[in-house]
């Protein structure tokens, strides 16, 4: 499976990035009857036109593929020296990426095995992310016929996530202290 997002919002000043990944579903864990490691469930990929330093990207990734389901508790990630190969870049970065999830507690090394996820977020049902998925079509599709390009379907995602967050934290307002009123929206600047 491929996953792709496109940065969003340039210039806001919200961290945002690019993200593809690969998954193999049908790995496992542990080594392979002849003794050889099997191949990771997550196979990175780097957007260098991201401004998201490498290390950062590799995190996402990680993350990302958790959030979803298809890298769970007990998952062993890349060896360091697959990433460096596969990717071309300095093993200390990819060290670095494996030290922040360690950091974050998501990850942890086991010497002479490699790193392996310890703790996995709970993962919505495949079902509901279906529907989900579909229901988010749809709008996008809506999006689409009513005129808005991929950036303004960003911006206007983004608004829309940043007020729903504002709102469940309790602060009750959007952006500029204005309430949405029954067929309005809220404008920021």
């Amino acid at each position: 499976m491929r996953l792709r997002a496109a940065p969003l919002l340039p210039g806001t000043g919200h961290l945002l990035y690019s993200l593809t990944m690969e998954i193999d579903k049908q790995s496992s864990g542990g080594r392979d009857g002849d003794g050889t490691d099997p191949p990771s469930r997550i196979t990175f990929r780097l957007d260098s036109a991201s401004g998201v330093p490498t290390y950062l990207q590799l995190v996402h990734q990680v993350e990302q593929a958790l959030r979803l389901g298809y890298l769970a508790q007990g998952d062993q990630l890349p060896r360091v020296k697959d990433v460096v190969g596969a990717l071309a870049i300095n093993p200390n970065t990819v060290l670095k990426a494996y030290r922040e999830l360690e950091h974050r507690g998501i990850a942890a090394g086991r010497p002479g095995q490699g790193t392996f996820v310890e703790a996995a977020p709970e993962v919505v049902p495949l079902a509901q992310m279906t529907e989900l998925r579909r229901s988010l079509l749809g709008w996008l599709r809506a999006a689409d016929s009513a005129g808005l390009d991929t950036d303004g379907m960003a911006a206007l995602f983004s608004i829309a996530l940043r007020d729903f967050h504002e709102r469940r934290a309790g602060t009750g307002a959007p952006r500029g202290g204005q309430q949405d009123r029954p067929g309005e929206t809220s404008r920021t600047a």
